[in-house]
């Protein structure tokens, strides 16, 4: 019995060790050409669809009090001619309320005197009928605003446009292996590998313009051009 188990140990020895899972070593990626690395880019322009800008309220008044209180009551004027222009309560957001005191110095510049307070509440709005943007400022101004910026023109789902700068930068790295594959006489193999080196957007210049005619004044304007977006790749041909 003792020769029969220890004959068992020593054929169990002599078996080959399967090698753990953990020590699966990547699979090298063996070259039967020459390997070409180029960096493309895809560009694409869309019109902006959606528009952000910053709307706020600057009151001054002797007592603090007084000037939140003067505030409070054009902001309200202000949030009304919002919804009057039919936008949502959640495109509407406060970005910043401040209170300050003012000041007054001597002719010397010494002994500086708080001589009244001034508040300013500002408020982020989004909108999407970007064609009714200089109406809408026009109309916040006539209701209190005296402090506004922007507008910020984006695209609001870039996902298709960024899909098609894709597509255009894969073609742009192809037809660049192709122009080097010719040169040296040889032609475009498999892809080795991809990788995104990131996407960008330029947004246009905003252009906002009072106009006059004689004594009557056109709306506030504003063009909304095109937005570029763009992606580049890093992409690896194999010549052969």
């Amino acid at each position: 019995m003792r020769n029969l188990i220890l004959a068992a140990a020593l054929a169990a020895s002599a078996l080959p060790l399967a090698p753990a899972a953990s020590q699966t070593q990547p699979a090298t990626i063996i070259l039967d050409g020459t390997r070409l690395d180029v960096v493309a880019t895809g560009e694409v322009t869309r019109v902006p669809d959606v528009a952000r800008i910053t709307a706020g309220v600057v009151t001054v008044a002797p007592t603090a009090t007084a000037a939140l209180a003067q505030n409070a009551t054009q902001m309200a004027s202000v949030r009304a001619a919002l919804k009057r222009a039919g936008i949502a309560d959640r495109d509407i957001q406060t970005s910043s309320i401040n209170l300050y005191p003012d000041y007054r110095q001597d002719q010397q510049g010494n002994n500086p005197q708080i001589v009244g307070y001034r508040a300013s509440n500002e408020v982020s709005v989004r909108f999407r009928d970007i064609a009714a943007t200089g109406k809408i400022l026009d109309a916040l101004v006539a209701q209190g605003a005296n402090q506004i910026n922007g507008p910020m023109l984006a695209i609001d789902k870039p996902e298709a446009a960024l899909d098609e700068a894709r597509t255009q930068a894969l073609a742009n790295a192809r037809a660049r292996a192709e122009l080097y594959a010719r040169a040296l006489g040889k032609k475009v193999g498999r892809i080795l590998s991809i990788s995104e080196a990131g996407a960008n957007y330029a947004p246009p210049v905003i252009m906002m313009r009072q106009a006059a005619r004689g004594n009557v004044a056109d709306s506030t304007s504003v063009d909304p051009g095109e937005q570029s977006v763009a992606v580049s790749l890093s992409v690896s041909f194999e010549l052969e």
